[in-house]
């Protein structure tokens, strides 16, 4: 399994697939600019580290050592200081890459510290910008940075990345092309989920592997797509991938407003729209990770 994202939404779909699975690769989007990952960035030139920690500790082993070190990694100073706000685990992945030579291997020395299920890598070895073409009031403007992007007021028309093409490591297109399944979302649509199809060679990794490919949507719009239907974002993810073919398209019930209407832009990108009860029972909008887990098992048994 290859499961691409970044964030909560990455964090929900891993915590469900260690379930299902040990053979997970988690490819996480580097575009953060702010908080924790933003400053460290600025500083240290390094990509932002903050969602490849938080793909690591959903993976982490289910024991007390796993989730000890877990804790460990999340663990997020308050002081007056500069420490403020850092995330423990930003610090440590930071100061491993400036020990070992590449990310790559210093995420797979974290790893093995919370004796994860799977591998996380980071979607492109370079930092990225997102770039949006926004309207706000009808009039075009053009937002940059995730933060940005992510509370703007305005319809997001489209999104590019900042450099333009930017390069995919190998070992992400190797698990791309070894996957039987790669899913993309939930998460933060312009600035977690769409960014992957916009770097070329991982692109064109999704378009021409064998495995089957799965889109799970969001509980709910955020400020990014804000008044856009389930269908719209279905219809938004095609405009910027309309060569990806895929097989399923996941939603909860209560995120679908129109069930005809989803289905039939779900059919125009090639997909079934697969709806199963996902919510957590508190009403929240949040993924259920066990109730994630059986409709993973229902896709992967459903669809071969």
């Amino acid at each position: 399994m290859v499961a691409l994202g970044g964030g909560h939404g990455l964090y929900a779909t891993l915590s469900a697939l260690k379930l299902v699975t040990e053979n997970i690769t988690a490819v996480v989007t580097v575009a953060d600019d702010g908080g924790s990952s933003g400053r460290l960035r600025t500083e240290f030139g390094v990509l932002p580290p903050g969602d490849l920690r938080m793909a690591l500790s959903a993976l982490c082993e289910n024991s007390e050592w796993g989730r000890t070190w877990r804790d460990v990694l999340q663990h997020r100073f308050t002081s007056d200081g500069p420490l403020d706000g850092h995330a423990l685990g930003n610090l440590l992945i930071v100061a491993l890459w400036e020990k070992l030579d590449g990310s790559v291997p210093a995420l797979d020395w974290v790893g093995q510290l919370l004796r994860i299920r799977g591998r996380v890598l980071p979607m492109s070895p370079v930092p990225l910008d997102i770039e949006a073409q926004v309207r706000i009031d009808g009039h075009p403007q053009t937002v940059r940075g995730q933060v940005d992007v992510a509370l703007t007021k305005g319809h997001v028309d489209h999104v590019s990345l900042i450099p333009a093409d930017p390069p995919a490591g190998p070992e992400v297109l190797g698990a791309i092309g070894a996957a039987d399944w790669a899913i993309m979302g939930p998460g933060s649509w312009y600035t977690s989920v769409i960014p992957h199809l916009m770097v070329p060679d991982l692109h064109r990794g999704l378009c021409e592997t064998n495995a089957r490919r799965m889109l799970v949507l969001n509980l709910k719009a955020e400020k990014e797509t804000l008044g856009l239907s389930s269908a719209d974002h279905i219809r938004s993810f095609r405009a910027h991938a309309p060569d990806l073919h895929l097989d399923v398209i996941l939603a909860d019930p209560s995120s679908i407003d129109d069930v005809s209407e989803a289905e039939l832009a779900a059919a125009e990108c090639g997909a079934t729209l697969m709806l199963r009860h996902v919510r957590m029972n508190d009403g929240s909008p949040r993924h259920d990770h066990l109730l994630l887990a059986a409709a993973f098992r229902d896709a992967f048994e459903c669809v071969g």
